[in-house]
């Protein structure tokens, strides 16, 4: 809430708070940050707070929808910046928690983008926007209708594909160079990456597992490759 209200992507539509609340300093940010956009601040009884959200700490914000952004814009964002375009490809992640626990990492190494597919994919709801701690608000996602499309558009646009996949074939994460542009794919829970998608990579990565669990959670893999990224670009900026 208190991110969505710095980022200023959304309209704050009201912020209500719960009679009694303890005004702490965060609360009285967020007060402060909802004034400051001109959105009107209410009290209400704790139980009707209850009603519109569970576990809601006596803080309710009423914001427009997540605003998604378009791939054009994400690409616009690292000419912005000036740095090789990093964008992090979700191929049908399923649990919220988990798109929200990349968005988190993926806007701390500096991600200038993330794509989902439109269907049978977890959107970015309550659930992903809260697990990221609010990174959700800060980066530029986007909806896409076919991955594997939207993957050989990018690889016309200069950047390779690197994907997560836990095959004989595939290469050590920290074997290949990922400073370039670059666009990292993680598969879905269970299912890993499909086969157009893999077909797309121009490399394909994987991480050493020397305990006896089979794999990682697809959050915690794409985090380790994301900072290996974030080590690669450092290396070629010295």
């Amino acid at each position: 809430m208190r991110e969505a209200l710095r980022a200023g992507r959304r309209q704050a539509i009201r912020l209500w708070l719960a009679e009694g609340v303890r005004e702490t300093d965060v609360v009285a940010e967020i007060v402060a940050l909802a004034e400051a956009a001109g959105c009107p601040v209410q009290r209400r009884e704790r139980r009707e707070l209850d009603r519109l959200v569970s576990g809601n700490q006596g803080v309710v914000l009423e914001a427009s929808p997540y605003p998604y952004a378009d791939l054009a814009d994400i690409l616009a964002l690292a000419r912005q910046r000036g740095e090789p375009p990093l964008l992090l490809v979700l191929d049908h992640l399923e649990d919220p928690r988990n798109v929200g626990a990349l968005l988190r990492t993926a806007e701390a190494v500096g991600v200038h983008g993330v794509v989902l597919p439109r269907r049978r994919s977890a959107a970015i709801t309550p659930v992903a926007s809260d697990t990221s701690a609010g990174a959700a608000e800060h980066l530029r996602v986007a909806q896409v209708t076919n991955l594997a499309r939207t993957l050989a558009e990018l690889k016309q646009a200069g950047l390779w594909v690197a994907g997560l996949e836990a095959l004989p074939e595939a290469q050590p994460y920290d074997a290949v160079d990922l400073g370039g542009p670059l666009a990292l794919v993680v598969g879905s829970e269970g299912r890993g990456l499909s086969r157009l998608v893999r077909e797309r990579c121009d490399w394909l990565l994987k991480l050493p597992l020397r305990g006896r669990v089979g794999s990682l959670n697809a959050a915690v893999a794409a985090s380790i490759v994301l900072y290996q990224v974030l080590r690669c670009r450092e290396t070629r900026e010295r």
